[in-house]
């Protein structure tokens, strides 16, 4: 999961500057779009900054970074929702959202860093246990 939450971010996020996938703006609301400065690509510029900035804090610290990715999926959501036949997709990434939330989850359960190994007093050193 963490390495999805990484490459896809920062895939889609270096795409918004080169529109190859998908011609990006056409996602964008209107509403949006109006109070937005500049046009609908420069706000892309921005979103795919964010986007690969997103990707990056997964990569070097998942716990923080998945909240990032869930929160700004739930942004893409609303404008999708705001945004007539786009709803496949809103809910599609309703579930990449509900993905970086269990990111989140895991990264928080697991330890930031590896346990020391256990000592053994000597005289337990070596024991073992036949079955």
């Amino acid at each position: 999961m963490r390495l999805t939450f990484t490459v896809a971010p920062i895939a889609f996020g270096i795409d918004k500057f080169a529109n190859v996938m998908v011609d990006w703006p056409n996602y964008l609301v209107p509403w949006i779009n109006d109070i937005a400065p500049g046009s609908g690509q420069d706000f892309m510029y921005v979103v795919g900054g964010v986007e690969i900035l997103a990707g990056v804090i997964v990569a070097l610290k998942p716990r923080y970074g998945a909240y990032i990715v869930a929160a700004w999926l739930a942004g893409i959501i609303i404008n999708l929702l705001t945004y007539s036949d786009f709803y496949d997709i809103a809910l599609r990434d309703f579930g990449l959202m509900l993905g970086a939330l269990a990111l989140t989850r895991l990264a928080w359960a697991a330890p930031a860093t590896q346990p020391s190994p256990v000592k053994l007093p000597a005289g337990e050193r070596g024991v073992t246990i036949n079955a």
